[in-house]
């Protein structure tokens, strides 16, 4: 997989429109005007659906209200294989499931761990601010659960080779926020809402949480070139996509704030936590995995070391191929154990 260059001055496009002042802006991948105008800048290009080693890609509506649909992953197993819906990164604002970063990943995974993967193309803020990307992980949820009781015949190339009773909800960075979030609303319902799907367990590569008080990793990690997270960049995301009025504290934030249900309460599947090194978020991604842990909650945490946050999609790191050689064969174990 190439490298993908996150030097924004080297992606920003010509003159700025008249929409007035800008109010937010992070370089190169998105401005916000004085007059709600939201640009996003085509940083990365987007990759057309299309066989890749052996896996089928296809783009397909969910909701057209709201413009929800997701690419799906069939790799050629003869058998029935676990069901992987997973939200990509960019921290609620940017990003898109046809980015060629996330296809060449995805297509990989499905690949290499004999799963069929759901890439959900979500909301973004700060058009449409938390929780609405979490209310389309939920909707795909009950579509998929819809189909699979209806039968239908344009989803069976996919249905048909779905096995129901392992479900996986993945994401990575921001999307890694909202399968924890899109998990312990489902799983936390009852067991009979997403029926017959049955949630196996979750997959939070460098997982983008917050809070108010500062970590020494976010302090004063060390980065790498263009790194894809700054302490400025983290803090412009959260201001976008969080409710208006909320801070950092808020839970969907910071699940381990005060105020915020706690673990011990929630019901949630074993999880995965995979975490960078050099990311800004490591030190709150162990403490995370740490109360997951206390809580009693099953955590596989994996550390890769070296490299930064979503090393494995832009591939800035000279440990990026080798890394996510180990993410796969992580991640191909915990969805077949």
């Amino acid at each position: 997989m190439a490298a993908i260059s996150f030097n924004p001055r080297l992606n920003v496009q010509g003159g700025r429109k008249n929409h007035g002042v800008v109010v937010e802006e992070i370089e190169g991948l998105i401005r916000i005007y004085g007059d709600g105008q939201v640009e996003r800048p085509p940083i990365i290009p987007s990759a057309p659906c299309m066989v890749t080693n052996g896996v089928v890609s296809k783009d397909v509506a969910i909701e057209k209200f709201t413009n929800l649909w997701t690419r799906i992953y069939v790799p050629s197993y003869s058998s029935k294989m676990p069901l992987l819906v997973y939200f990509h990164g960019g921290g609620f604002c940017v990003g898109s499931a046809s980015w060629r970063c996330y296809h060449e990943f995805l297509a990989a995974l499905a690949s290499k761990a004999g799963c069929i993967i759901l890439s959900l193309n979500y909301r973004l803020a700060p058009e449409n601010r938390l929780p609405a990307a979490y209310d389309d992980g939920i909707n795909t949820l009950m579509w998929v659960k819809q189909e699979a009781r209806n039968g239908a015949n344009e989803h069976k190339w996919w249905l048909n080779q779905c096995r129901y009773s392992s479900l996986f909800l993945a994401g990575d960075s921001a999307g890694a926020n909202i399968a924890y979030n899109v998990a312990i609303r489902s799983y936390g319902i009852s067991g009979s809402s997403i029926k017959p799907l049955i949630l196996k367990g979750i997959i939070l590569i460098q997982p983008f949480f917050g809070g108010e008080e500062r970590t020494i990793s976010e302090m004063h990690a060390a980065q790498p070139p263009n790194s894809a997270l700054t302490l400025s960049v983290f803090d412009t995301y959260w201001r976008l996509s969080l409710p208006l009025g909320a801070n950092r504290d808020h839970p969907w934030c910071n699940p381990l704030a005060e105020g915020a249900t706690t673990l011990r309460e929630l019901k949630l599947p074993g999880a995965m936590v995979c975490i960078s090194e050099m990311d800004i978020l490591k030190d709150r991604n162990l403490e995370f995995c740490n109360a997951l842990a206390s809580a009693g909650k099953w955590v596989e945490t994996r550390m890769y070391k070296g490299v930064g946050h979503a090393f494995q999609i832009l591939h800035n790191s000279q440990f990026s191929q080798i890394r996510t050689q180990e993410m796969m064969s992580h991640l191909k174990a915990f969805i077949n154990q």
